[in-house]
């Protein structure tokens, strides 16, 4: 005898009242296609009368018909036109039973343009597009088809758009099947192209086609193989400083401490060798000089952005023929604020020692002299020095002498002798390293010491007041712009000739100039006081001292060496180059996706990486099932998540075939693959289980004897 089957649970009936019919008309669909699709999808009966919709089933299948119709309602009062894509991908979304609702999913706006809007389809898109808001870095893993690429470039336009960054950067590997660019046919640009095309392509879709070009020219929109994303490098030879000096760039070893634009010390926290490239000589306006590739990035001010009070950040190609806008000199860099260096014992007051530069005689064979027309100054040195006296040998001459009586006078211990220095006539005298490496304080006496004797302020009818200082010494005037410089200041120089120069006078009578001049013109920052001398300090406080400003005066080749590029902590990612130039080489306020990261190694991911800058945001795009790295090259993609799943602030979205938002079918086909793969594997594992005497490694067992 056949049992009874159990009954079922009781069949109950809900209504839903629509009142509006317009509503109705959309909740139905054209020819009832929506509704007879609700039908197939859920398992209640549904029966519509006029504005009503009846629906009889099981209590918990009423539940979710009766949920389904309240987001398609919700759907269409937010002005959405229903279509079967919709229903079927809210259906998908209820029955995941997410606490997300599919109205909010499916209306959540990115971008519009020209009536159309950019916005998530699915659930697994919606909170890939969530963690994009809530992370520094994203990494969107799934297969073709998931908008990955696409929702990751509307995200970015958003943020360029809302001011949120300042660029965008799109990249992908240049290395697919085994192609190779040096290879391929054409020029650069050909070659780059069909890699790029589908960038392109989104956006377009995203953006007034005639404004990308322009958006492109100006450095807003980089779109570049990877392979260009490593350039920003300097050559090995490049100098570096560091709070001991400059230092060659070849020598830095990560944790190694460089000078940022604050002056201050900053730690190098990586270094990529990046081979030979092709690399320019940046020169500014003032003399000064460095080489770096054409990658090579420089914060930058165009007369425009003064205006406004911003900044932006181009590559040394990006400027190239554009230096100069008629007689204007168009990119400003930053000048270094003061640089804070290693304090360091000297066996000479340093202001002494700046005096004793400018207007003392130092030579071995007399007693050492000074001259000067200011009794200021002999006091400074006579209260500087102990058991040291000025002795007054004329209106302007005097002689040191020690207290004591030595013969000679000699500063104890011979100070002078001991910097190297005794012996030194006008054109051969210099300030040894251990003044020029020093703390600010120290370098800043040094330079008053000499502005004070040699120097003095150059005042112009409505203009602020520069510093003006000459000397014979070639190696005192390089001393002395690094002086200024190390002080964030500027130094420019020009040479007085000797040769035709009319004579000078003393005691009334003519002397000719037996050497030529160097003469500079220095402008340094606000809160450091060129003069201690009491008169100079008055003139110079009464104009005001301006504003040091360095302009970029021209870029041009320098040949191929091998460069490298490094990464440093600093906020703003700057750090200072030779002759205290300001530049840097990482992405600050840039929107940066990688695409196709699953042709990445690993080597390329970290370097990818750790480009990010202050202010700025990394999507990464990838289907590890599509590798086409050559055979044995593990991908970068597959690895990075079991580096970085600790890490804060990096988010890994997993996206699948029920977030393919291309044809049905191709949902489908990603599917039917996966099946396919989970049953080669499960085969193969069986037969390696399967032969005797071969361990899981497929290696002939051990046998005991």
């Amino acid at each position: 005898m056949t049992g009874t089957p159990p009954p079922g649970p009781p069949r109950v009936q809900t209504r839903i009242t629509v009142p509006d019919q317009k509503i109705m008309v959309n909740l139905l669909g054209a020819g009832d296609e929506i509704l007879r699709l609700v039908e197939r999808s859920v398992n209640s009966d549904v029966h519509v009368r006029g504005n009503e919709i009846t629906i009889t089933g099981a209590p918990a299948d009423n539940a979710l018909a009766e949920r389904l119709f309240s987001e398609l309602l919700e759907l269409i009062e937010k002005g959405e036109t229903l279509t079967t894509d919709a229903v079927r991908r809210t259906v998908g979304m209820l029955e995941q039973g997410s606490t997300e609702r599919p109205a909010e999913v499916l209306t959540l706006n990115i971008l519009s343009r020209r009536g159309r809007t950019i916005r998530p389809k699915t659930l697994g898109q919606k909170r890939y597009v969530d963690a994009i808001d809530a992370h520094t870095i994203v990494f969107g893993i799934g297969p073709a088809g998931t908008g990955k690429t696409y929702l990751a470039m509307a995200k970015a336009v958003q943020a360029l758009q809302a001011k949120q960054v300042n660029r965008i950067i799109l990249t992908r590997p240049a290395v697919e099947a085994g192609e190779r660019l040096g290879f391929l046919p054409g020029t650069l640009n050909e070659k780059i192209d069909p890699y790029l095309r589908p960038l392109y392509d989104a956006l377009h879709d995203m953006l007034d086609p005639e404004s990308i070009p322009k958006l492109m020219a100006a450095g807003t929109i980089e779109v570049a193989p990877l392979a260009y994303m490593r350039g920003r490098a300097q050559p090995y030879d490049a100098r570096v400083l560091t709070p001991e000096g400059f230092k060659p760039f070849g020598s830095l070893r990560v944790g190694d401490l460089v000078i940022g634009s604050n002056g201050t010390p900053t730690p190098v926290i990586g270094i990529y060798p990046q081979g030979p490239k092709q690399v320019y000589r940046v020169t500014t306006q003032d003399g000064a000089s460095t080489v770096c590739c054409g990658e090579h990035l420089w914060t930058v001010a165009t007369p425009e952005d003064k205006r406004r009070g911003h900044r932006r950040t181009l590559e040394t190609r990006e400027m190239i023929g554009k230096e100069r806008r008629g007689h204007i000199r168009r990119y400003e860099l930053p000048v270094v604020a003061p640089v804070q260096m290693e304090p360091k014992e000297v066996p000479l007051d340093p202001y002494v020692l700046g005096l004793l530069l400018g207007d003392g005689s130092i030579s071995s064979r007399t007693t050492p002299g000074f001259t000067t027309a200011d009794p200021e100054l002999a006091i400074a040195i006579e209260q500087a020095l102990s058991d040291i006296e000025l002795v007054r040998k004329g209106d302007y001459n005097y002689v040191l002498r020690h207290v004591k009586g030595h013969r000679g006078g000699v500063i104890v211990a011979n100070p002078v002798r001991e910097l190297g220095l005794a012996g030194m006539k006008s054109g051969t005298k210099f300030v040894p390293d251990v003044y020029k490496q020093n703390s600010l304080d120290v370098r800043l006496a040094v330079l008053q010491g000499l502005l004070d004797t040699d120097g003095g302020p150059a005042v112009q009818a409505g203009r602020t007041c520069r510093v003006q200082y000459s000397t014979t010494s070639p190696q005192l005037r390089d001393d002395v712009v690094y002086l200024v410089q190390s002080l964030g200041g500027v130094a420019t120089w020009r040479v007085r000739e000797a040769a035709g120069r009319k004579p000078g006078l003393a005691k009334g009578r003519p002397v000719p100039y037996r050497s030529d001049a160097y003469v500079l013109e220095i402008r340094l920052p606000a809160g450091i006081p060129p003069f201690r001398l009491l008169r100079k300090r008055r003139l110079y406080d009464e104009h005001g001292g301006g504003q040091p400003m360095r302009f970029i005066d021209s870029i041009l080749p320098a040949g191929v060496q091998e460069t490298m590029c490094i990464q440093v902590a600093a906020e703003d990612s700057l750090y200072v180059t030779d002759d205290f130039l300001v530049t840097h080489n990482t992405l600050n306020d840039a929107f940066i996706i990688l695409d196709e990261a699953q042709n990445t190694t690993p080597e390329q991911m970290k370097m990818f990486l750790t480009r990010l800058g202050f202010g700025s945001k990394i999507v990464v795009t990838g289907d590890v099932t599509q590798v086409d790295l050559p055979g044995g090259t593990t991908s970068g993609l597959r690895v990075v998540r079991e580096i970085l799943s600790n890490v804060e602030d990096v988010h890994f979205a997993q996206l699948s075939s029920s977030d393919v938002v291309r044809h049905k079918l191709v949902g489908d086909i990603v599917d039917a693959y996966a099946r396919w793969d989970a049953e080669r594997e499960n085969q193969q594992a069986q037969s390696v289980h399967a032969v005797p005497g071969r361990t899981a490694q497929g290696g002939r067992a051990g046998r005991r004897r």
